[in-house]
């Protein structure tokens, strides 16, 4: 876990990248067309137990110099424009992290791991 370190008036505030990731996962699922944020479509108890054995993470984020870089493993809707929904991903995480922590991102890069069917999206979200 990095922490991104702020001195602040009466102290400091320390923020885990581990937070930023959780800002970015949320901001990317705002968007219309993601149906997930993962590393593809597995079955949901398999998917389960990957995540708690953090085999591969679907945010990733890296501190360089102060500046945040977000990679993110995307499941879209079936029928959803990619490359528009890639756009707005990155500029709704950039915003996101920027507005609620003060760090500056540098670059936002998307997988997109997986497809799923409408029905299959609003499950996932559920």
């Amino acid at each position: 876990m990095d922490l991104q370190n702020m001195d602040l008036r009466g102290g400091s505030l320390q923020i885990s990248t581990e937070v930023i990731g959780k800002i970015a996962r949320c901001a990317a699922l705002e968007v219309e067309g993601v149906a997930e944020v993962s590393c593809g479509s597995q079955n949901r108890k398999v998917k389960e137990l990957l995540e708690r054995a953090n085999v591969q993470a679907p945010v990733t984020v890296e501190m360089r110099e102060g500046t945040a870089a977000i990679t993110l493993h995307l499941v879209v809707t079936f029928g959803a424009k990619v490359p528009a929904v890639a756009e707005k991903v990155q500029e709704n995480v950039k915003t996101a992290v920027q507005n609620m922590t003060n760090v500056t991102v540098s670059r936002v890069d998307l997988v997109i791991a997986g497809l799923a069917a409408a029905d299959e999206a609003q499950d996932a979200q559920v």
